[in-house]
């Protein structure tokens, strides 16, 4: 399995362990102010970040490329800063809420990048790797 699969697997698994977290200490404590935060761990960090895994162990080649890797970084640093800004803004935190924009539109461009190395060829992807990444 290509060593950009095993990273998004590796890190949706943190992710979910984290959206778990989450949703156990609002049913505990009763208090679901931060369901849009656990939503957004699970949905972009646990959910996501496996189906672009699932995508690059697929497709090898496409997973070599110096773009999946900038894709992954990109995504991952969006949805990083989201979540916790969003629990923030969502417990009490509204001035926190550009950087859950900012977070926000930085996970929309990961997203893009993956559209790119989806709709690119893998004739291009297998010239397009000088090095690989395993």
């Amino acid at each position: 399995m290509p060593r950009l699969a095993q990273l998004y697997f590796k890190t949706a698994i943190i992710f979910l362990i984290i959206g778990l977290c989450m949703g156990l200490h609002m049913a505990i404590s009763q208090d679901h102010a931060a369901t849009p935060a656990h939503a957004h761990t699970n949905l972009l960090g646990w959910v996501t970040m496996a189906i672009f895994g699932i995508y690059y162990a697929l497709n090898p080649a496409k997973a070599e490329r110096r773009l999946a890797l900038v894709q992954y970084y990109v995504y991952t640093s969006g949805v990083a800063v989201l979540v916790p800004s969003l629990y923030l803004m969502t417990t009490g935190r509204p001035e926190i809420e550009p950087i859950v924009a900012v977070a926000s539109i930085v996970a929309f461009l990961g997203v893009l990048l993956f559209a790119v190395v989806i709709f690119s060829s893998a004739e291009s992807a297998t010239r397009a790797s000088t090095a690989p990444l395993r």
